[in-house]
């Protein structure tokens, strides 16, 4: 069996499919869909139950034959002012998992987010003193406190403990993320109602609008990489999950553009204020750490990835994935 946590979401219900794929459909997807519309990446998945994350830890200790814990659930929204809710959702409860795995000795793959690195400071790089990161938000912030507490722990280990730094995703099934979605996504969807995409003017003179630089990251090779570990058990540590490219947003719109055969159509438009002193306008993952791991596959550029999701995807509808 396979604990698959935010299993409705953007990139747990991709790794849903993607175990799936794989002739794995003894999965246990926990969530909190509520009232949105997250069911509707649950539709097309095989899977065992559906269970709500305020009661999936009290049930946790009946479960047998749990294999894995991929936890992809927590609050990914960069702009939560509720850091109590934060620390609750993306540190306690982690915690809480890993404890679990530890005892019964199962793999534990989590997310991590990018957003720990802050303005960059201090690079990218997966190998690098975490302890010396400064998270720009309440959000980066919650998930770095988790790897400092991985990294100081002194004896109690899942058989295997990976921590992923995600870059910036896009793909297939995040239609129900609100604004916390990819520029990909909204671009489309301003294509096809405007016949242009809306960036944010640079509010930093080292970049031209539009010239933000970021390492977009396509969900499908995500997924890649996950299988990846649940295959090889060996593999433990905290890893950067990106391309090893930085992209600009520019180069982003004019990708979505060009999936689409038409000309691009860009709009500068004012960063919010409340941006302004909390935006990354570079990251790029170093990605050696990974690679000397094993993991040997290649990552889609943007251009290539932007096709793939707006034709197979967002021209064909929301729920073939």
């Amino acid at each position: 069996m396979y604990i698959v946590t935010g299993g409705a979401g953007f990139i747990g219900s991709c790794v849903v499919r993607t175990l799936n794929d794989a002739g794995i459909n003894d999965i246990v997807i926990v969530d909190n869909i509520a009232s949105t519309d997250k069911w509707m990446n649950m539709r097309n998945k095989q899977y065992l139950k559906y269970v709500n994350k305020d009661e999936f830890l009290a049930q946790l200790p009946s479960y047998r034959g749990v294999e894995a814990i991929i936890h992809m659930g927590a609050c990914s929204s960069t702009t939560e002012r509720d850091f109590d809710y934060l620390w609750k959702n993306n540190f306690e409860y982690t915690k809480a998992l890993w404890h679990y795995c530890a005892k019964k000795q199962i793999s534990f793959i989590y997310a991590s987010s990018a957003a720990t690195y802050g303005g960059g400071e201090q690079g990218f790089d997966d190998r690098s003193d975490i302890d010396l990161l400064r998270p720009l938000n309440g959000y980066g912030y919650s998930k770095q406190v988790f790897d400092q507490w991985v990294k100081h722990q002194a004896d109690e280990f899942p058989k295997q403990h990976v921590g992923l730094k995600f870059f910036n995703v896009y793909g297939p099934n995040e239609y129900f993320k609100g604004s916390m979605a990819s520029m990909i996504f909204h671009g489309f969807n301003q294509i096809k109602t405007d016949g242009e995409i809306r960036l944010f003017k640079s509010a930093n003179p080292d970049y031209a609008d539009g010239g933000q630089l970021r390492d977009f990251v396509y969900v499908k090779d995500i997924c890649s990489v996950i299988l990846w570990l649940l295959e090889n058990e060996q593999v433990s540590g905290l890893f950067n999950v990106g391309t090893g490219r930085a992209q600009s947003f520019k180069e982003l719109a004019e990708a979505t553009f060009h999936a689409l055969s038409l000309e691009p159509n860009i709009r500068y438009i004012d960063m919010p204020e409340h941006l302004k002193n909390k935006y990354q306008y570079y990251t790029k993952a170093e990605m050696s750490k990974l690679r000397d791991a094993g993991y040997d596959k290649p990552f889609m550029d943007l251009e290539a990835g932007a096709r793939d999701y707006v034709l197979e995807h967002l021209c064909k509808g929301y729920d073939n994935y």
